[in-house]
C-alpha cells in the first residue's frame, strides 16, 4: 500500500513537472506529441495573469494600533470615519464586520472604517463610552455623529453609512 501511495505522489508530482515545462525542453512531452493522443489533458493552455496594475489607494477599512494611531487616522481623518468596536470572541461582531465593510465598500472611498478590538484597546472603548459589542460609532471631523449597538440589516446599515457621508 505504502507502495502505491509513493508511485501516485511521484506520479503526480512529475505530471504537476511537466505542466510547467515549454513543450519543446521536456522529451517525454514530445514523445505524447508525436502519438495520436491529444496533449491537451496533460499539460492544457494556459495563460497567466499579467501584473496587476498599482493603484495609489488609499486603504478604506483599517485595524487600529494604539491610541496615537487612533488619533491620526480616525479623529484626524479628512474622511467621515465609522469606527466598529468589536471582539474577537463576539459572535454577532463577527456578522456585524463583513456586512459594515460591504456598506462602505458601496460609498467608493468617501468613508473609511476603523476596527477597534475592545480586549487590544479598553482604554478606547472606556474613552467612547462602550458597553456592548457591536458598537458602531460615526465619527466626522473628530465628533461623533451617530452610534448603534448591535446587529442591524443591510438597508439599515446603508442607511447609517449614507448619513454619515452626508447623502
Amino acid at each position: 500500500m505504502a507502495h502505491r501511495l509513493l508511485v501516485c505522489r511521484i506520479w503526480t508530482h512529475s505530471v504537476k513537472d511537466l505542466r510547467c515545462l515549454p513543450a519543446s525542453t521536456s522529451s517525454f512531452s514530445t514523445s505524447l506529441r508525436s502519438s495520436t493522443t491529444p496533449l491537451s489533458f496533460i499539460s492544457p493552455k494556459r495563460t497567466l495573469p499579467r501584473s496587476l496594475p498599482h493603484t495609489s489607494r488609499r486603504e478604506v477599512s483599517f485595524n487600529v494600533q494604539d491610541h496615537e494611531d487612533f488619533t491620526e487616522r480616525v479623529i484626524n481623518s479628512d474622511l467621515p470615519v465609522l469606527i466598529d468596536f468589536h471582539a474577537q470572541w463576539c459572535g454577532p461582531c463577527k456578522i456585524l464586520g463583513p456586512r459594515l465593510e460591504k456598506a462602505i465598500a458601496k460609498q467608493k472611498g468617501k468613508v473609511a472604517m476603523a476596527k477597534v478590538d475592545i480586549d487590544d484597546h479598553t482604554d478606547l472603548a472606556i474613552e467612547y463610552g462602550v458597553s456592548a459589542v457591536p458598537t458602531v460609532i460615526a465619527m466626522r471631523g473628530g465628533d461623533v455623529i451617530d452610534q448603534f449597538v448591535g446587529i442591524k440589516d443591510d438597508e439599515a446599515l446603508d442607511s447609517f453609512v449614507s448619513k454619515l457621508v452626508g447623502q
